[in-house]
C-alpha cells in the first residue's frame, strides 16, 4: 500500500545535522517508530512530500535546508527575562533556572513555549524561544515499516482539536474532555 491522505504510517528514521556525515539529532528504530497519520498536518508538509507515494519497506533519504525546516534562527526570538520570573521566596531556583535548561513557558496570550536558557546575571536570564533546529539544514535517512488504513477511532483522535492539547475556549468544536 502506497502512502497516501489518512493513511496511518510507521517509519524508523536517523536524523542528522546538514549531510549524511552530521551529528546525530535523533534516531527512531522499530521498537520506536514514528506513526501518525498522513496528510493531518501533524509534520512539516516538506518532510511528508519527500515520502509520499512510498510503500511499505521502501527507503528514503532526503536533505531539508533550514528554510523548509523550522527556518532561520530569529534574534527577536532570543529576549532577556527578568531574574524574578525563575525565584522563589527571593532566591532563585537553580532546578529550573540553570543555563543549557529548557523551560516550559507561555506568552502574553497564554500560549505554550519552550526557552533554552543560555545566560543568568543578577537581572535578567537570556532565553531562546526558536525552535531547537532552526537555523539547521536536517538530513533524513530511514525507511517506511507500515502503511495501512487509519482506523475510525485513529482519524477521530487524529481530527479532534482537543487532541491536540488545546483548550476549549480555543476551540468551540472541542468534543473530548478539554479543560
Amino acid at each position: 500500500m502506497k502512502i497516501d491522505n489518512n493513511k496511518m504510517v510507521s517509519l524508523i528514521y536517523e536524523l542528522r545535522e546538514n549531510d549524511s556525515n552530521g551529528r546525530i539529532i535523533e534516531a527512531l528504530d522499530e521498537a520506536r517508530p514514528l506513526k501518525f497519520i498522513y496528510g493531518t498536518g501533524r509534520l512539516l508538509p516538506v518532510f511528508e512530500s519527500n515520502i509520499s507515494l512510498l510503500k511499505e519497506g521502501d527507503i528514503f533519504r532526503f536533505t531539508l535546508n533550514a528554510e523548509m525546516a523550522y527556518g532561520d534562527k530569529r534574534e527577536e526570538m532570543i529576549i532577556n527575562v527578568p531574574v524574578a520570573v525563575f525565584e522563589t521566596d527571593g532566591k532563585i531556583n537553580e532546578d529550573i533556572c540553570r543555563v543549557g535548561n529548557e523551560v516550559p513557558m507561555t506568552d502574553s496570550d497564554g500560549n505554550p513555549l519552550t526557552g533554552i536558557i543560555n545566560e543568568i546575571t543578577d537581572t535578567y536570564v537570556r532565553m531562546d524561544f526558536n525552535h531547537p533546529m532552526a537555523g539547521l539544514d536536517l538530513f533524513f535517512s530511514g525507511k517506511i515499516v507500515e502503511v495501512r488504513e487509519a482506523t475510525e477511532h485513529e482519524l477521530a483522535v487524529t481530527m479532534n482539536p482537543c487532541s491536540w492539547g488545546c483548550s476549549r475556549k480555543e476551540h468551540s468544536d472541542c468534543t473530548g474532555s478539554c479543560s
